[in-house]
């Protein structure tokens, strides 16, 4: 069997912009930006510092002994705050890097990112939907000098330039920290509005899709929107860190996807990079190659 990510590489050369990148928080684990299961434990520390628990070795465990439920994502920052206004304050610290973090290389965009913006540049990626809130694709897109088409809001999705018309376009499912109208609680997280479904069901029907660093898990919505897709034009790609979770493998099968076993993000786009990029090198020399060996066969027959 060839192996999966040779598949991939090879189908990304031969279909120039047809695969989408799908990412979710893993890919910005690298650089210190927490996943979501992450901001809850920490968000548990906090709340059990304000009862007055400071010393626990599994806060999991403390909160589900003490509240007599999981810690949830959704249902803490529910609890915490009751707007938007109040969840996105308490993501701003997660996210934005402070001076101390850009002098340790932390929350600025990882070799995943910058991967992914030069298949953009060389024309191989068009479209990227992430449900992240952080701006690292955007800043690897413009350190190559590509500027993106980002759509975090129905309002952005109103302007912006047509799909077919952008170099790049980023969808940020979720929202971008900076603004109020971020999707965090299982509520928000439920349903698209028709204008984003609508833009979700044409990029899912005319691209194949790349997945990495997203567990399915929490986004009701997205798994909608990828279930329902009519058509299976081009394959699905699942970059995993261990086993999938069970929604996620459901939907990998119900998408007849591929899985690929990778390390981390940043050396599975770092490769796949390569091994595009390497194609495109081949290529480009055989026409050289062929003019030579044309010129001795040519001196070999008397002709030349």
């Amino acid at each position: 069997m060839i192996d999966p990510l040779n598949s991939l590489a090879f189908s990304v050369y031969e279909n120039k912009a047809v695969y989408c990148v799908l990412l979710g928080s893993g890919v910005s684990r690298s650089v210190e930006i927490p996943t979501g299961w992450e901001i809850t434990l920490d968000l548990v520390r906090r709340v059990a510092a304000l009862e007055g628990v400071t010393d626990q070795q599994d806060w999991a465990a403390w909160y589900r002994s003490t509240h007599q439920v999981d810690p949830g994502y959704s249902d803490l920052l529910d609890q915490l705050a009751a707007t938007p206004d109040e969840r996105r304050s308490i993501l701003h610290s997660y996210i934005e890097p402070t001076a101390e973090d850009l002098e340790a290389g932390k929350k600025i965009p990882t070799q995943a990112h910058r991967a992914i913006a030069r298949l953009v540049q060389a024309g191989y990626v068009k479209v990227i939907l992430t449900t992240n809130f952080d701006r690292l694709m955007e800043g690897a897109l413009r350190d190559v000098g590509v500027e993106p088409t980002v759509i975090a809001s129905e309002d952005a999705l109103k302007g912006a330039v047509p799909l077919i018309h952008s170099r790049c376009y980023v969808v940020k499912l979720h929202g971008d920290y900076l603004d109020t109208r971020i999707l965090n609680t299982e509520t928000e997280l439920s349903k698209y509005t028709s204008a984003m479904n609508k833009l979700l069901d044409r990029i899912i029907d005319e691209h194949g899709l790349i997945v990495s660093g997203w567990s399915a898990d929490w986004d009701p919505a997205l798994r909608a929107a990828l279930t329902r897709a009519p058509t299976r034009r081009y394959p699905m790609y699942w970059a995993a860190r261990g086993e999938p979770s069970k929604i996620a493998t459901d939907l990998i099968s119900q998408r007849a996807g591929r899985i690929i076993r990778i390390d981390s993000a940043d050396t599975f786009f770092e490769s796949l990079e390569r091994l595009v990029s390497s194609q495109a090198e081949n290529q480009t020399a055989k026409p050289a190659e062929r003019q030579i060996d044309g010129g001795q066969r040519q001196a070999l027959s008397g002709e030349a």
